[in-house]
């Protein structure tokens, strides 16, 4: 058995400072990286708990009237927080739809974002093949079992998907993600935080070495009335999305009294090993009405680069499916 350190840090300097040692983990909830360590898939050297750093677990409101959330908060706090609640409803309502209330409680913000796949031959080391767990070894979901794994973005390498629902809700709003390391502070468009797996796909996301995730800002509301997150499973409970759809919708009727799209945020869970824009759909509801035609073209936009294996290929008509169902929902015409 591996002898495992535990230390405990007091401020973030701390925390930063005993984060650049090799072998180093950053824990907050656990909910993730303890299951990884059960399964021998993660094998650090040292638990840094950064439960008791100040300053992190608060939700802020920013000048330009967003949110800054803390890394610690804790999901169930965010979710239910008065000005995510009335602000970021499309947040609330996709954390909520995600893991059972126990785990809520548990996991953090910060540590949502880190989460890594569930792809079978990631989770189980008896399986050999899987090139983010063992670089250069295959990837074993290609011609195996693949109903659960990405049709966008894949690549020879590896074609798992991004496990989280709150990360589609904070692609939909443009939120960015405040990180601090050796190198000082940054913040990452969040677009541009995880990764797609390309030849590196042991790699999920853009942080240094060192770095650890601060807080999650989010822009001034503009889609708190018409906003919603869909999630397609096989069970209704603590089951991982197939498909889900995140939609952030601005409108006001034209003058023959059609509800017509000014402004559109539409993003796609369980298709990619990250949240997916569809901005392709995005821009083609751009000053339309929403009805049955246009939002059915509209949605064909966003699987027009699909690619699929043997047992997915029934998402990408349910994925067209969520799309047109969920901007319709947000908008208030289903």
């Amino acid at each position: 058995m591996q002898a495992i350190g535990y230390e405990r840090a007091r401020d973030l300097p701390t925390a930063l400072e005993a984060g650049r040692r090799p072998g180093t983990s950053f824990i907050a909830g656990g909910t993730n990286l303890l299951d990884l360590m059960k399964g021998g898939v993660a094998t650090p050297q040292i638990l840094l708990d950064i439960n008791h750093v100040p300053g992190l677990d608060a939700v802020v409101e920013l000048p330009d009237g967003g949110l800054r959330i803390g890394t610690l908060v804790r999901n169930s706090d965010a979710a239910n927080h008065p000005l995510i609640r009335q602000r970021y409803p499309l947040l609330s309502q996709a954390i909520l739809a995600g893991a059972s209330a126990q785990l809520r409680n548990m996991a953090t913000m910060g540590g949502n974002l880190m989460q890594r796949t569930r792809c079978y031959y990631f989770y189980d080391i008896g399986f050999t093949q899987c090139n983010k767990r063992a670089p250069g070894s295959g990837c074993a979901a290609l011609e195996g079992h693949n109903r659960i794994h990405a049709i966008l973005g894949a690549s020879e390498q590896c074609i798992a998907t991004h496990p989280s629902d709150m990360a589609v809700a904070l692609a939909a709003l443009e939120a960015r993600v405040q990180v601090q390391g050796p190198e000082g502070e940054r913040a990452i468009p969040f677009a541009q935080f995880h990764r797609l797996p390309g030849d590196t796909p042991e790699h999920d996301n853009t942080l240094a070495p060192g770095e650890l995730i601060t807080a999650i800002d989010l822009p001034a509301s503009r889609f708190a009335d018409h906003a919603t997150y869909l999630k397609i499973r096989d069970r209704t409970s603590y089951a991982f999305a197939l498909v889900s759809v995140a939609v952030g919708l601005r409108t006001e009727r034209s003058g023959d009294g059609s509800l017509v799209v000014r402004e559109a945020r539409i993003a796609l869970g369980g298709v990619a090993a990250k949240p997916w824009r569809a901005t392709a759909t995005e821009d083609a509801l751009i000053g339309k009405p929403l009805n049955d035609d246009i939002l059915q073209q509209a949605a064909a936009l966003a699987m027009r680069d699909a690619r699929a294996y043997p047992g997915n290929r029934f998402k990408i008509a349910l994925a067209q499916r969520a799309i047109v169902r969920a901007v319709k929902t947000a908008g208030g015409v289903a």
